[in-house]
């Protein structure tokens, strides 16, 4: 039988079959002889042992599509960066490392500003407004109204999706909504420092429905980017490839380069100014890290 691994613990590794439910498996030694660990989201073979008590062994790894490190997940269809729009306030540079992190790997990226409770729909229009514009799906939800839930869950049928987010910002809370199989612990953001506790501690799957899948992520405050090269970030700023035939200049690094299509379209308004910040910042902290 064909299953995903959701979880593993000190060994032993759950496999979700749909419409037969998850049996409780061992690798075979070959894996480790051969160096190969078993990570949450691999496509498995399982030769089931035991059907009354669900036991089997897994026979054989499917080849990945992609793989995440942080956290060690296999086979993402998609993920989901969650940002509240305030309490804590939005670090629109943080959410641009999340999706150069995700557009890197080749996954799609869904946006989702969560607590929109807390403001008017005129300014969570603005804040939406920044990121609609490269083209990415952008979700407006609130957890505690329990509003905008639907909208986003029907965009992760049939899909193994990620959600990943600094902490605070309501992903267990809105993974509680879109699924009923855990309860994750919801934390409360701190008076002091502005942010989230970290909640979840390790990374599982959650089947919500037969092939569709979530996995909630421990909050990240920084990603690091110092394995990318500074021609590499303007790859991974979609909205980029629609003006960069205006650029004079073919390898355009769209910084002091006369005759941009990349700043003729952030002065037009066509490119978000804070998008194209983000883009400088980025650039610059690597310059700053080949310095050392």
């Amino acid at each position: 039988m064909i299953g995903k691994i959701v979880k593993g613990i000190a060994g032993f590794y759950y496999v979700h079959v749909p419409h037969m439910g998850i049996f409780e498996c061992k690798a075979r030694g070959i894996f480790r002889k051969e160096n190969i660990k078993p990570l949450i989201g691999d496509n498995v073979e399982i030769v089931v042992l035991d059907e009354e008590n669900k036991k089997g062994n897994i026979e054989t790894i499917q080849k990945r599509k992609n793989q995440l490190d942080r956290p060690m997940v296999a086979n993402i269809d998609q993920a989901v960066i969650v940002f509240a729009v305030a309490y804590p306030e939005p670090n629109y540079n943080l959410l641009d490392r999340f999706l150069v992190m995700v557009e890197e790997k080749g996954i799609e990226a869904i946006i989702c500003f969560n607590k929109t409770d807390i403001l008017t729909k005129e300014q969570v229009e603005m804040i939406k407004a920044i990121y609609e514009k490269t083209g990415y799906k952008v979700f407006a939800t609130s957890s505690i109204e329990e509003r905008g839930i639907d909208s986003l869950k029907d965009a992760l049928y049939d899909k193994t999706t990620v959600f990943a987010g600094p902490s605070g910002v309501g992903k267990s809370s809105i993974l509680n909504l879109i699924q009923s199989e855990i309860l994750l612990e919801t934390g409360i953001v701190s008076e002091k420092i502005g942010r989230g506790k970290h909640t979840t501690r390790h990374a599982d799957l959650i089947c919500f429905h037969e092939n569709s899948y979530v996995v909630d992520t421990p909050g990240f405050s920084s990603l690091d980017i110092d394995h990318l090269s500074e021609e590499d970030i303007k790859l991974y700023f979609k909205e980029f490839y629609k003006y960069e035939p205006y650029c004079k200049f073919k390898g355009c690094n769209h910084l002091n380069e006369p005759v941009c299509g990349i700043k003729d379209a952030v002065k037009e308004g066509d490119i978000s100014h804070s998008r194209y910040t983000s883009y400088k910042q980025l650039i610059d902290e690597l310059k700053d890290i080949r310095r050392w």
